[in-house]
């Protein structure tokens, strides 16, 4: 099973509580308060997206954090970028030799090619898009030859 952690989880309601008003600065206990994560989580989170420059900080009395981009321009896979590192399924999605058997593998490049399409996926996602009311969900089946197309 995939799984992203529990900070990528944390981030994603830090980020779609501060985007309800990205203009707006929002300090650490606020987030805390609001969101329900303990406030040595949502520090260490804030650290993250600052480092990831998904987010600014400003110091002081009225100092906090806040987006650096509307909603609309952060995607779902920068946010996962910054907890998690590289968004890569397998070790030869992101690295052509971290793997010893890379010179029998038939497979690496398809592998490659779905990490791309996943990428893509967490990249036409934005923050904007997670605020929307949830629909009922819908099947989506991806037939493998158009992974080809991606190239």
């Amino acid at each position: 099973m995939l799984r992203l952690g529990k900070m990528t989880d944390y981030a994603t309601v830090i980020l779609s509580f501060m985007a309800k008003n990205p203009e707006q600065m929002h300090a650490a206990l606020e987030v805390s308060t609001v969101t329900g994560v303990t406030l040595p989580t949502v520090s260490k989170i804030l650290k993250l997206l600052v480092k990831a420059k998904v987010l600014s900080s400003i110091r002081g009395a009225k100092g906090g954090y806040v987006l650096v981009q509307t909603p609309e321009k952060i995607t779902v896979a920068s946010v996962i970028t910054a907890l998690e590192g590289p968004i890569s399924l397998t070790e030869c999605s992101h690295s052509d030799h971290s793997c010893d058997q890379v010179s029998g593998c038939q497979i690496g490049n398809n592998w490659r090619l779905i990490n791309q399409a996943v990428q893509q996926a967490l990249e036409s996602v934005t923050l904007a898009d997670m605020l929307l009311p949830v629909n009922p969900p819908q099947e989506i089946t991806v037939p493998v030859a158009s992974l080809y197309r991606l190239k």
